[in-house]
């Protein structure tokens, strides 16, 4: 395998021995923590991944709001504890310790009925000694909100370990049911340093040219869409119509499902459980025909023949691709034509069906039909 990051593409080199689950599909990954892990689960697959963050994260620059935010805790203990993110309850716990006060924090925090949205966030709070009292089953902020409004908290103090920005709705359905809430920001979202790979993944996005592109924060989802725009509505359509997106668990998936996109997430949040999802759900998208005595399978993009993974570039994927939505029927250059990119002419059909031949490693599969265009002969 090899790793091509000059412009956040990381190519598997597949041999048809190596075909696999995802071979012939191209993933594009958001995420900046951990993309290495996320791409080498899908390499190893078989996907050719496209790196491109969306945001990164960085602790806070100036911690005085994050020191007061613990003292104030320190100072009036908490009743309720919400902690969403395992990244942030460390990065609390190791802050108060470079000013000394880990100890009398874990004290705090052990007297409170500690809340964890998620998976991450229940082991973060475990490796550090604690024990939390509850979990909302779906890891919604507005699941957690309706628990603690239920359970009741007014009179009482509820410290709000923010996940990035602010969260002025959560605070404020907590405040109006009789809480205080003190906000612990401890890590917020930044632009990627070069914004260069994210959109160039748009495009990618809009062209139809990856296959999936998947999401491990919330706020991903919305930094893309700021990326796109406008081409926001053309980057949306894709997403609707043809590129799988799959994101790491429902609150990562919310933004993306009030445009309309149909998003799919493992039932546990994990990367490992978003990646099988992935190679559940791509396979499905396929299309298999049988053309000319072979099985002709078309996966992003690459053709599997009679079993074997045959990469194409995109022009020539783009007029198998045509051909194949109705086979056995003629399309002329002109229609063929309308598949290529803009500024390309008839010539340039007849170089995309030389080179699809090629790459095929038959004519037979592509019949010339004399002054009417091309067709499978399926």
């Amino acid at each position: 395998m090899t790793a091509d990051r000059s412009g956040g593409v990381r190519r598997a080199v597949i041999t048809p021995s190596a075909l696999t689950s995802l071979s012939g599909y191209t993933v594009g990954v958001t995420s900046d923590r951990r993309r290495d892990e996320l791409a080498t689960l899908l390499e190893s697959r078989g996907a050719r991944v496209v790196l491109a963050p969306a945001l990164r994260i960085v602790p806070i620059a100036d911690d005085a709001e994050l020191r007061a935010a613990t003292r104030a805790c320190l100072a009036t203990p908490p009743d309720i504890v919400l902690v969403n993110t395992g990244i942030g309850m460390r990065g609390w716990l190791e802050a108060a310790d470079g000013w000394g006060l880990a100890e009398p924090l874990r004290a705090v925090l052990s007297r409170a009925y500690l809340v964890a949205r998620g998976p991450k966030a229940r082991a973060a709070i475990r490796s550090a000694g604690l024990r939390d009292q509850w979990s909302p089953e779906g890891e919604s902020s507005e699941e957690v909100i309706d628990h603690l409004t239920t359970r009741g908290v007014g009179g009482l103090t509820v410290a709000l370990q923010l996940h990035g920005d602010s969260q002025p709705e959560y605070a404020e359905a907590l405040e109006a049911a009789g809480a205080r809430v003190v906000e612990v920001p401890v890590y917020r979202w930044a632009p990627p340093v070069d914004p260069a790979p994210l959109h160039r993944l748009v495009d990618l996005i809009t062209g139809r040219l990856v296959d999936a592109v998947t999401f491990t924060a919330a706020p991903a989802a919305g930094a893309l869409l700021r990326a796109a725009g406008s081409g926001t509505e053309q980057l949306l359509e894709a997403l609707r119509e043809d590129v799988l997106a799959a994101c790491v668990g429902p609150v990562t998936a919310a933004p993306l499902r009030r445009h309309g996109v149909p998003v799919v997430a493992p039932a546990r949040a994990r990367l490992s459980a978003l990646v099988r999802t992935i190679v559940d759900e791509l396979p499905k998208r396929a299309v298999t025909i049988e053309v000319a005595g072979h099985s002709l399978t078309l996966r992003g993009h690459a053709a599997i023949v009679d079993g074997e993974l045959k990469p194409l570039a995109p022009a020539p994927m783009a007029v198998l691709r045509a051909l194949a939505a109705t086979p056995g029927r003629v399309l002329s250059r002109a229609a063929l034509l309308r598949t290529l990119p803009r500024g390309a002419d008839e010539h340039a059909v007849e170089m995309a069906v030389a080179r699809l031949r090629a790459g095929l490693g038959t004519s037979r599969v592509i019949q010339t039909v004399v002054k009417r265009g091309y067709r499978l002969p399926a």
